[in-house]
């Protein structure tokens, strides 16, 4: 894997394959699927606002006008909304090629979702975790299918309390929540891949973060919205991780991409190390084992 300028004219033909990717309305999710529509792919958005998808499907028909657009309502904050979703996909659909649990919140105030999750926790894993694992029998039977987790730089500074996951006995640190939810990726990504250890018909799992890219993300913290417009990558750039996860024909199970240069804070996508805590093989077992107890989905 040594083409350190990988780019979005790398990506193989996508034609015949279909892609569900979350948080497609906005940042690296419209990019994303901009991008493999006009690979020819058929791609199932799966938003919180369908209106808002609408708009960006119909900007990127008229840039390419045979693109294959589903859009499907999807709240990850709601375990009703996610099973919901799970429901029609496995009944509409006879396969998922790739499925990118792009969607995330970071440093919002504190809140909880639908279903008593902390709101950064619930969004950017519990609700990914479910979903994926409903969709898991599709994704089984579906060959060389892949699933593709986001991090983030932040994942460096995590160390998930499982005595109070939920912020209810700390005083709440909205960067350290984000922070948690991150690691909390890349457990999820390699406890999978423990997972499907010796299982042919298991997908590909990889991980990709984007640097500091120039997202609505930032929106809830001032100073990173001001630092990203003088340091931060373009949408474009910062989308290409997530891409290479998704598309590159090398790429392996326990991969996980990221900008090349200084800090991976910007730069083409190549393959970048997670931390030692990251791996840690103890803490993902945990993480899992009590991932499936508050979502009630078993794998």
């Amino acid at each position: 894997m040594k083409n350190s300028k990988w780019n979005s004219h790398d990506i193989p033909s996508q034609q015949g394959k279909t892609i569900v990717i979350t948080g497609a309305t906005s940042g690296l999710g419209k990019e994303a699927t901009k991008v493999l529509a006009s690979k020819g792919a058929t791609l199932v958005m799966a938003v919180r606002n369908t209106q808002k998808a609408e708009a960006v499907a119909k900007q990127i028909r008229s840039d390419f006008p045979s693109a294959k657009i589903d859009i499907r309502a999807l709240d990850l904050g709601s375990l009703a909304s996610v099973r919901s979703f799970a429901r029609i996909i496995l009944s509409e659909y006879d396969q998922i090629d790739v499925l990118i649990n792009n969607a995330g919140v970071m440093m919002c105030p504190y809140s909880k979702t639908e279903d008593g999750f902390e709101i950064q926790m619930g969004v950017n894993h519990l609700g990914h975790f479910a979903l994926t694992g409903l969709l898991m029998p599709l994704l089984m039977r579906t060959q060389g299918a892949r699933i593709v987790a986001t991090s983030s730089m932040a994942h460096k500074s995590g160390d998930i309390d499982f005595d109070d996951i939920n912020w209810e006995t700390r005083k709440y640190k909205t960067t350290k929540a984000y922070s948690d939810s991150k690691l909390a990726n890349l457990y999820f990504m390699y406890e999978l891949v423990r997972k499907f250890k010796g299982d042919k018909n298991a997908p590909t799992v990889t991980t990709s973060h984007p640097g500091w890219t120039k997202t609505e993300l930032d929106r809830h913290s001032g100073l990173a919205s001001f630092l990203g417009n003088i340091i931060a990558q373009t949408v474009e750039m910062g989308t290409l991780p997530t891409l290479r996860a998704a598309t590159d024909l090398e790429a392996k199970s326990g991969d996980y991409f990221g900008p090349a240069g200084m800090m991976e804070m910007r730069g083409h996508p190549v393959l970048v190390p997670s931390t030692e805590l990251a791996r840690n093989a103890k803490n993902a077992r945990t993480l899992w084992d009590m991932s499936e107890q508050l979502t009630g989905v078993k794998y």
